[in-house]
């Protein structure tokens, strides 16, 4: 029954499972490279009426001979499941063989099924904002295919290292879906990171003989994002502002700055997030909506003080929420006009407001980066620090501190040297 050296069938008693009438299932074990998988036939026999050399029943037991028709239609249909697999390129190995025979097998053999398979079965338990990026990416994706190998569509298989350096390449050189805006460096990589994600799926499908992700290195550009400083912060406060909807979003936004949530936490904040904490005073208590991580924030008087300031403020949507706030692409756009009011030379977005809490409110004002990284809900103290550069103020203000108690010990040690003189004399 070989057919080759790596590829064989045979069949066997499951005598584990025998029955109480002594029958024993026939089981057909499908070998393929070294591993094998066992699949039921659904027949049984005795033991007694069993020939274990040709893996069939002996021909003078009753039923022998229909049992034995039946094991070769068997063996003829897993053959069969090998050479379609075989012809059409296909990962192989005796699993999937098996699924093959029972019709089981993942339709998941080329970049479009892997693709409809993660927006079916994982998509939705992304947000919203992330299904954007992976649309955005299998865009890419396709394009490339397209471009590269004139097909609208292409084996898992052929994915390999090659492929991955020629998508990058790819990536570096096209027009980019977003008018205007072309790819940075690290935009690229985050599409890397979502085809990664793709193809390590496929691999744990078995789908791919290896994944060639493993040989792939990520090389993003460290950079430091926008934040304000305290009279920047003071501008904001400062401005007048007729527009209703902007004025909301000024104070939502000076309300992240002293609290250090994101924009949808700030979002889903309700009146139950809000708890005595252990000093006795008010404090945020809430889960970071991207990592699930408990945070606790002290609610600081400025921010205490926005939550009174719209205790009464009509709700758009949802009543039980602390604050009014816009859509996101609707708060990012509405920062912009108050920077170029408030005369503010930066790229302001409301992360810029995260990264304040880290970097003006907290870490300029002497709070260690450990508690820092609890407030922001981290669970790596090298995420924080990505938050919180070294600031030449914060540099300035601790070496001045460092000069005054220099200059006190100097004195200091210059009297007693005076005194000390004195007494020698005497």
């Amino acid at each position: 029954m070989n057919s080759s050296n790596s590829f064989s069938i045979s069949f066997w008693l499951k005598k584990s499972a025998r029955k109480k009438d002594g029958r024993i299932p026939i089981y057909a074990r499908i070998r393929f490279e070294g591993r094998y998988s066992d699949l039921s036939v659904h027949r049984t026999t005795l033991e007694e009426r069993w020939c274990p050399i040709l893996g069939k029943i002996d021909h003078r037991a009753n039923q022998a001979n229909s049992i034995n028709r039946y094991l070769d239609d068997v063996h003829a249909k897993l053959m069969e499941c090998h050479r379609q697999l075989m012809a059409e390129g296909a990962v192989v190995n005796a699993k999937i063989i098996k699924l093959r025979y029972l019709g089981k097998d993942k339709v998941v053999r080329t970049l479009k099924d892997i693709i409809e398979f993660h927006r079916i079965h994982e998509m939705p338990k992304l947000a919203k904002g992330t299904i954007k990026n992976y649309s955005a990416t299998e865009t890419y994706l396709l394009r490339f295919v397209k471009k590269r190998y004139r097909s609208a569509d292409i084996k898992l298989a052929f994915i390999d290292y090659a492929f991955i350096l020629e998508f990058e390449t790819y990536l570096r050189n096209c027009e980019s879906i977003v008018k205007n805006i072309s790819l940075s460096n690290n935009g690229i990589m985050k599409h890397m990171e979502r085809f990664k994600k793709l193809v390590t799926l496929a691999f744990k499908f078995g789908c791919m003989p290896q994944n060639p992700f493993t040989l792939y290195t990520m090389k993003f550009e460290s950079y430091d994002s926008d934040f304000l400083e305290e009279e920047d912060i003071q501008k904001l406060k400062d401005l007048v502002l007729k527009e209703s909807g902007i004025h909301v979003v000024r104070d939502i936004f000076l309300f992240s700055c002293y609290t250090g949530l994101s924009y949808i936490e700030v979002k889903l904040l309700k009146q139950g997030d809000i708890v005595k904490g252990i000093d006795g005073d008010l404090w945020i208590n809430v889960k970071r909506k991207k990592t699930k991580t408990p945070v606790k924030v002290p609610l600081l008087y400025q921010a205490k003080c926005i939550l009174e300031k719209y205790a009464d403020h009509p709700k758009h949507e949802n009543e039980s929420t602390l604050l009014p706030v816009f859509s996101n692409q609707k708060v990012n756009k509405y920062l912009k006009t108050i920077a170029q009011k408030a005369g503010i030379d930066k790229y302001l977005t409301f992360h810029v407001a995260r990264h304040t809490f880290a970097t003006t409110i907290t870490l300029m004002n002497n709070v260690p980066i450990e508690t820092v990284s609890k407030l922001l809900g981290h669970t790596k103290l090298s995420t924080t620090k990505k938050y919180a550069r070294v600031l030449e103020k914060k540099i300035s203000k601790d070496m001045s501190h460092l000069k005054k108690l220099m200059d006190g010990n100097q004195k200091e040690e210059t009297k007693d040297r005076r005194n000390f003189g004195m007494r020698v004399i005497r």
